[in-house]
């Protein structure tokens, strides 16, 4: 099979972006699950008001 630069060039390009996506993904995924614990932004611990600063009392 004949396989000119143009076609190892875009099968490289298409290689980059599924690897690009795949580590999207994964960084979504540990993302979302530090977020279910209590370090999430909207965390409802009574240390911390909506801000994430402490309360006074």
């Amino acid at each position: 099979m004949y396989t000119d630069a143009v076609v190892i060039a875009g099968i490289v390009t298409v290689l980059l972006m599924v690897g690009f996506f795949i580590g999207v993904g994964v960084f979504v995924m540990k993302d979302a699950k530090h977020q279910l614990g209590d370090h999430g932004r909207d965390s409802e611990s009574p240390e911390h008001d909506s801000r994430g600063q402490k309360q006074s009392g």
